[in-house]
C-alpha cells in the first residue's frame, strides 16, 4: 500500500449537487485553486474512462497532471486516478475516492487519497509531502463547498 490520507467535509448542498460538482470540469475554474486550464480528452457526459489534463500553478510553476475516471456510482461515489507518469512529475500515481453520503440535512464527503508507485528518494519525499497533499485536498473541498453553497 502507498501513502494514504483522508479528508472529511460536510456540505450544505444536496448529495446530487455535490456529486455533479465534483465532475463538472467547466465550473472548476470558478473554485479550484491555482487552476490554469482544464483539457477534456474525450467527449460527452462524464463516465468511467473519461480523461482530462489539469494544469495548475503551484509553488510558482505550472504543473499538468492526467486524470481518468475509474468508477462512478451516482450519487454516492466518484473514483479518480491521476497517472503521474503522464504528467509533469513523471512519477507515481494518485487514487482519489470520494464517498458522498447524507446525514440529516448535510451531505458528507469523505475523500480517501492514496499515493502509489513512488520509489527511492521520491518515496521518502512523498511521505514528507503527504500532509501537503492532504491540505491541498482540504482546500479544494472547502472551495467546492463554498462554490456549491452560494
Amino acid at each position: 500500500m502507498g501513502i494514504v490520507f483522508e479528508v472529511k467535509k460536510d456540505f450544505d448542498a444536496t448529495q446530487e449537487e455535490t456529486y455533479r460538482g465534483l465532475l463538472d470540469l467547466d465550473s472548476a475554474r470558478n473554485w479550484m485553486q491555482g487552476l490554469v486550464r482544464m483539457e477534456r480528452l474525450d467527449q460527452g457526459p462524464m463516465r468511467t474512462g473519461s480523461e482530462w489534463r489539469e494544469t495548475r500553478k503551484m509553488f510558482g510553476k505550472e504543473a499538468t497532471e492526467h486524470f481518468e475516471v475509474v468508477q462512478l456510482h451516482e450519487p454516492d461515489l466518484v473514483v479518480l486516478r491521476c497517472d503521474g507518469t503522464k504528467g509533469t512529475t513523471g512519477k507515481g500515481g494518485f487514487l482519489f475516492t470520494y464517498k458522498i453520503g447524507t446525514a440529516g440535512d448535510v451531505t458528507e464527503v469523505t475523500l480517501h487519497g492514496e499515493i502509489n508507485g513512488l520509489t527511492g528518494l521520491a518515496k521518502v519525499f512523498g511521505k514528507m509531502m503527504a500532509g501537503t497533499f492532504k491540505k491541498a485536498c482540504e482546500k479544494d473541498l472547502d472551495a467546492l463547498k463554498a462554490h456549491l453553497e452560494k
